[in-house]
């Protein structure tokens, strides 16, 4: 069950609603009610909050849908309502949480790069899940990194969509004076790309790609790490072998097209385009690598965060909602419809329910399908901190020691979003820790100077 919807709704299950209004069990039962002019959401705040304390008091009286549903059918919403408000006072309850919990500032800014893997922070407009969290919300496309890092900073922007590693460099100063940022949320996992150009179809051994140009989104990305590792593991150093340019994805394919570039790794829809362009192809997905690998986050400012706790609270309902949306396959194409307008990606549709389907031209002649090709889970796992900062380490970006956990848990909000997760009746992991594999290499969090201390090619201290 939603947080805001009816809990004392007979016909109604705990889980969350894929409506995007809240109010319905399936999207095409929100269209018939909207045909039937029957979708009305709900409008004051007022109400909403009561249905926060209602599901609350509903889920811990009837765990199960089969003993809430016989108790309505039985006695009816109403008398319901009123027997439990017997034994808790909702009404007091209610406006308690109203008090506490109303969002400080309800219109905000949020920038995006227009990739794919800000999908669940662009259709949180459009499909409504801001408005469903009382909020209005105003998504701004941003031309690259360095902008939206600067934006934020400078409180144009209420908070953003950020890679993964870009909150940790900026709160540790990485570049410029340190800056406390925080994570409640990972936008994508999976959903990246090594594209070649076309010119290379016969160069698919990383061992002939010396002297070779690719393109990176920045340098705090997981674009950076995970070629750079990608290179390391087959002989090339990416300091000296290859080289390595900072190009914002919207400009990627443009410059394969004009040859200043032999490819880059990018998001899947800036892969996809240069295969729909017909100017390069896939050579590899980022998952082959690393599968399940985290790539952009939800981000802000601790700022906002002390100074607007409830509308960051709200934002992040929102985005959980929206990435648990997301995360469904039977969504993607209405996601790609929502997403592909001139102010949100500005790409074909095709290339869209490409990417978020999973079924795909490789640009090579074939079609594949990989229905996690991209895939959206919320959680901000601190060890996907941890092995960020081991690369941060490995080339250079930082000197010295680092408190790998102290860092992690100061920037990834795992205990936050556990909570949040578990009020709208997800399901968060129970550590936020976690071990992985990447390219068949073991990632231990606990022990992330072994780790480091293993790889032979690095930048040299």
């Amino acid at each position: 069950m939603s947080t805001f919807d009816d809990p004392f709704d007979a016909e109604r299950g705990l889980s969350r609603s894929p409506c995007a209004c809240g109010q319905h069990r399936s999207t095409a039962e929100h269209e018939q009610a909207a045909l039937a002019l029957r979708c009305e959401p709900i409008q004051s705040d007022d109400k909403r909050y009561e249905g926060v304390v209602a599901s609350a008091v509903m889920r811990a009286v009837f765990p199960k849908d089969a003993a809430r549903r016989a108790f309505l059918k039985s006695v009816g919403a109403s008398t319901a309502l009123a027997a439990l408000s017997q034994f808790f006072p909702i009404k007091a309850a209610t406006e308690a949480f109203a008090d506490a919990g109303a969002p400080e500032k309800k219109d905000l800014k949020v920038g995006f790069i227009p990739i794919t893997c800000a999908t669940p922070i662009i259709m949180a407009a459009p499909l409504g899940f801001y408005a469903k969290h009382g909020l209005n919300v105003e998504v701004v496309k941003t031309a690259g990194w360095a902008v939206i890092r600067d934006k934020t900073i400078n409180k144009e922007y209420d908070a953003s969509h950020m890679l993964a590693p870009m909150p940790i460099a900026i709160s540790l100063g990485l570049g410029a004076q340190p800056i406390p940022f925080a994570v409640p949320a990972i936008e994508n996992i999976n959903g990246q790309g090594i594209v070649l150009a076309i010119k290379h179809k016969d160069r698919r051994e990383p061992k002939d790609w010396k002297g070779m140009k690719f393109a990176i989104p920045f340098d705090y990305s997981m674009h950076n790490y995970l070629l750079r590792y990608y290179l390391a593991e087959h002989g090339l150093d990416p300091d000296t072998d290859v080289q390595l340019r900072s190009v914002p994805p919207p400009e990627m394919v443009a410059n394969l097209r004009a040859a200043n570039i032999d490819g880059f790794l990018a998001p899947d829809n800036i892969c996809q385009r240069a295969i729909y362009d017909g100017v390069g192809f896939l050579h590899i997905l980022s998952k082959e690598i690393w599968d399940g690998h985290p790539c952009c986050s939800f981000a802000a400012s601790r700022d906002f965060i002390t100074t607007s706790p409830n509308s960051f609270a709200a934002l992040t309902r929102a985005i959980v909602d929206a990435t648990a949306y997301a995360s469904k396959a039977e969504n993607r194409k209405q996601i790609a419809d929502a997403i592909a307008p001139a102010n949100y990606i500005n790409a074909p549709v095709t290339v869209l329910e490409q990417v978020l389907t999973g079924t795909y031209a490789d640009g090579l002649g074939g079609v594949k399908t990989d229905e996690k090709r991209v895939d959206f889970d919320p959680f901000p796992w601190q060890s996907f901190a941890v092995w960020m900062l081991t690369q941060m380490k490995r080339w250079g970006q930082i000197k010295g020691d680092v408190d790998y956990k102290a860092v992690a848990e100061q920037v990834y909000l795992a205990t936050d979003t556990t909570k949040v997760m578990a009020e709208m009746g997800l399901s968060p992991p129970s550590s936020a820790y976690k071990s992985f594999s990447v390219m068949g290499k073991a990632f231990d969090p606990t022990r992330p100077d072994d780790y480091l201390a293993s790889f032979k090619i690095r930048k040299a201290s």
